[in-house]
């Protein structure tokens, strides 16, 4: 079923899919603000955006929150591995 086509719950492929990536997530994020910011959606497909968009977003921060303490970890290796090579 190509993305964007309709599900028997009459949902988009597109948005029952979990992004693979932060960046696939922040690309979706995008189009939900810009359909949202038009203002041409019903109530309620606002609402199910806005659910979704809120859900992207706690998944970007989450996949951020992962970089940074791996960031965190690799700097306190590096440091450590020069603190050793000055003894």
């Amino acid at each position: 079923m190509p993305v964007g086509s309709q599900s028997r719950k009459g949902e988009t492929v597109e948005r029952m899919r979990k992004p693979i990536n932060f960046e696939e997530a922040m690309t979706r994020l995008q189009i939900i603000v810009e359909k949202l910011e038009k203002g041409e959606e019903s109530l309620e497909e606002s609402m199910k955006l806005f659910e979704e968009g809120a859900k992207l977003s706690a998944d970007c921060y989450g996949i951020l929150t992962k970089a940074e303490q791996k960031i965190t970890e690799f700097s306190k290796i590096e440091k450590q591995t020069e603190e050793q090579d000055e003894e």
